[in-house]
C-alpha cells in the first residue's frame, strides 16, 4: 500500500472533511486509521490555526485522537477477521515483515511508535488484530501515541500559530529541514534495518 498520496487527493479530502467540521475530522481520522491513506494532519493543523480559543484547539485534538483510535479498532477488527487477505493485497511483503518484527519485538511500544509516526498505523492495527494483541494495551498505546501526534502540533500551533507562520523564512525553514532530516534519516535507517536484524 502506498502511503504517499497525491496532493490533489489530500487537498480534496481535507476540503470535503473541513466542510463538515468536527464530523469531517472524525470521519477522516477514523477512516485513515482503519483503511484509507489520506492523513488527517493537514485538517487538524488547519482547524487549529482557525481556532479562536484553547477549548477549540483541545476539542480538535480530542476529536482527531479518539476518532483515530476508534478507526484503529476497526482496523484491528479487520485484522482479526480478514487480516491475511487484506495484508496480502494492500501491504508490501517487506512492510508486513517489518511491522511483524515491530509488534513481536516491541509489543505495545511498537503500536505507540506507529501511532505517533508516519509508519502505516492502519497496517499495524491489522497485524495487531490478526495476532490478537491485547486490546486494552492496543487502545492505550493508540490513545497515547495519537494524542502526542495531534497534541504536540496542536499545542504549538494553538499557542504560536500565527507567530510561527510569520517567522517562516528561508533561514528558519532551512533550520527546520535540517532538524527534520536529523530525525528522519536515522528513523528511516532503523525502519529499513528491521529486516536485516532478523536475518
Amino acid at each position: 500500500m502506498q502511503d504517499i498520496v497525491p496532493q490533489d487527493i489530500v487537498d480534496s479530502a481535507v476540503e470535503w472533511a473541513d466542510g463538515l467540521g468536527y464530523l469531517g475530522l472524525a470521519i477522516l481520522s477514523a477512516t485513515e486509521a482503519a483503511l484509507q491513506p489520506v492523513p488527517p494532519d493537514p485538517l487538524v493543523w488547519s482547524m487549529i490555526l482557525d481556532a479562536d480559543s484553547g477549548a477549540v484547539v483541545a476539542t480538535v485534538v480530542l476529536v482527531a485522537t479518539m476518532s483515530s483510535v476508534i478507526g484503529a479498532l476497526i482496523g484491528y477488527a479487520i485484522g482479526m477477521y480478514a487480516g491475511g487477505w487484506v495484508l496480502e493485497r494492500l501491504v508490501s511483503d517487506s512492510t508486513i515483515a517489518r511491522l511483524n518484527i515491530l509488534v513481536e519485538r516491541y509489543g505495545v511500544a511498537g503500536i505507540f511508535i506507529a501511532a505517533v509516526s508516519p509508519i502505516p498505523y492502519k497496517a499495524l492495527a491489522w497485524i495487531a488484530g490478526a495476532g490478537r494483541m491485547d486490546l486494552k494495551l492496543f487502545v492505550a498505546a493508540g490513545i497515547f501515541g495519537r494524542g502526542l501526534r495531534f497534541g504536540i502540533p496542536g499545542a504549538l500551533l494553538g499557542i504560536y500559530g500565527d507567530t510561527m507562520l510569520d517567522s517562516l523564512n528561508w533561514m528558519t525553514f532551512s533550520l527546520a529541514a535540517i532538524v527534520g532530516l536529523a530525525i528522519v534519516i536515522p528513523a528511516a535507517r532503523w525502519w529499513n534495518s528491521l529486516l536485516d536484524e532478523e536475518e
